[in-house]
C-alpha cells in the first residue's frame, strides 16, 4: 500500500513533488496545504487533488496522512517540519533545510530524537550525469583526488531580467543564491569527497535596492554573487562560485581532478555534458549517463519541471527502505545541516573572519 503524502506548499510542490512523488513506486500525493485558498484551490484541481488545507498545523497531525512534504519559503521549514516529527511523521524538507544553523540543529536532534525517515531535497544528485559522475569518484576513477571546481552562472538577478518572488531576496527568509543554488553542489560534493573542513569566501549583495515593475522598491539582503574556497577532510581543495547578476548567462561547470582520471563537465545549467579519462587516455571521452528510470515515467512533466520530478521520484525510490529501518541513500536533515554549516561558514568568512571551521 502506498504511502499518503500530504505536501505543504504549491510553488515547488505542485510543479515538482507532486509528479515526483507520483512518478515513485511507493508514495501517492493526497493532499495539498496552502496558506492562500484561491490559489491552492485551483492547483489542487489542476493536480486531481481533492483534500486541501490553509492550517498547516492541522494537516501535518492529520491521521490519513502517513508523510509531510515540506515545500515552503525556507524560513518555514524548521516550525513545520518540527511539528511533522512531533506528530510522528516522517518528513522530507526542500533544502536549504532551515533559515539558520542553530534551527537546523534542532531539526537533526528531533529527527534522532524520534526515530522517523526524514530526508533533505538534494534530488540533484539523482540528475543522470551525477549520478554517472558520483560512480566514478567512488570507483576510484579519480586515484588520489586533488582538486574539484565548479562554476554556476545566470541571469536571474540582473536588472533586466523580471523580479522573482519578494522572499527570495530577504535573507531572512532564507533568501540568496548560495543557500538556493550553490547547496546542491555543497551537498553534491560533499557526498562525493566526504566531509570539508574550513571554508575561505566572499559573498556579495551586487545591487541592494530592485525597482520593480509596480515603480515600488525593494531592499534586497539576501546574496546574488559568492565565491567559496573550502578545504575537505580527505584533501581535495574545492573551488565553488556562483552569480546571478549575468545579462544572458546560462552556464555550469564541473571540473574534478586526480592522480589517476579527470571528469569535466560544460554546458547550461540543464544542458551540461560530461567527458572523462585516465591519465593514461588519448583524452576525455563521452560520459555515459545513469539510464535509471523512475516506476512511473510516464506522469512526469516536460521541460524542467519534469527534469527534477525524474530526479526527486529516483531519490525517493532509494529513500523508501528507510521505511522499514533499512539503510537509505537518501539525504538526511543531516546532510542538510552539514550544507548549513558550509553556507554558515562562508558568511562568516565574507565578513573579515578569513577561514572558518565547519562545526556542526
Amino acid at each position: 500500500m502506498a504511502l499518503r503524502v500530504g505536501i505543504i506548499g504549491v510553488g515547488w510542490g505542485a510543479h515538482v513533488q507532486v509528479p515526483g512523488f507520483r512518478a515513485a513506486q511507493g508514495f501517492e500525493p493526497v493532499a495539498l496545504c496552502a496558506r492562500t485558498p484561491q490559489r491552492l484551490e485551483r492547483v489542487a484541481a489542476r493536480l486531481d487533488i481533492d483534500s486541501t488545507s490553509t492550517d498547516w498545523r492541522a494537516f501535518v497531525a492529520r491521521d490519513d496522512l502517513d508523510v509531510i512534504s515540506v515545500a515552503t519559503p525556507t524560513a518555514l521549514h524548521h516550525d513545520m517540519a518540527l511539528a511533522a516529527l512531533d506528530a510522528g511523521k516522517p518528513v522530507l524538507c526542500e533544502k536549504p533545510l532551515a533559515g539558520d544553523l542553530d534551527s537546523a540543529r534542532d531539526l537533526v536532534r528531533a529527527a534522532a530524537q524520534t526515530g522517523l525517515p526524514t530526508a533533505c531535497g538534494f534530488e540533484n544528485r539523482w540528475n543522470a550525469d551525477w549520478l554517472a559522475v558520483a560512480a566514478k569518484v567512488h570507483s576510484g576513477f579519480l586515484g588520489k583526488p586533488y582538486l574539484a571546481r565548479v562554476s554556476r552562472s545566470a541571469s536571474y538577478w540582473h536588472p533586466d531580467h523580471p523580479p522573482q518572488a519578494a522572499w527570495m531576496y530577504d535573507r531572512d527568509q532564507g533568501g540568496g543564491y548560495l543557500a538556493g543554488m550553490l547547496v546542491h553542489d555543497i551537498d553534491f560534493l560533499c557526498s562525493a569527497f566526504g566531509r570539508p573542513q574550513s571554508v575561505c569566501a566572499e559573498v556579495r549583495t551586487s545591487e541592494p535596492v530592485r525597482d520593480l515593475p509596480d515603480g515600488g522598491r525593494l531592499a534586497v539582503t539576501a546574496d546574488d554573487t559568492a565565491a567559496l574556497l573550502m578545504r575537505m577532510e580527505c584533501g581535495v581543495i574545492a573551488i565553488l562560485s556562483v552569480s546571478v547578476m549575468g545579462a544572458h548567462t546560462d552556464h555550469y561547470r564541473l571540473e574534478l581532478f586526480g592522480s589517476d582520471g579527470t571528469i569535466i563537465g560544460d554546458g547550461g545549467l540543464r544542458s551540461a555534458r560530461y567527458r572523462a579519462g585516465l591519465a593514461g587516455d588519448d583524452g576525455l571521452a563521452p560520459l555515459s549517463v545513469d539510464e535509471r528510470e523512475p516506476a512511473n515515467p510516464d506522469v512526469l512533466p516536460s521541460g524542467l519541471a519534469g527534469h527534477a520530478a525524474r530526479a526527486l521520484a529516483l531519490m525517493l525510490h532509494d529513500w523508501l527502505p528507510a521505511f522499514d529501518g533499512a539503510p537509505s541513500a537518501a539525504p538526511t536533515f543531516a546532510d542538510g545541516l552539514l550544507s548549513l554549516a558550509v553556507i554558515d561558514a562562508a558568511h562568516r568568512s565574507a565578513t573579515g573572519e578569513g577561514w572558518v571551521d565547519v562545526r556542526l
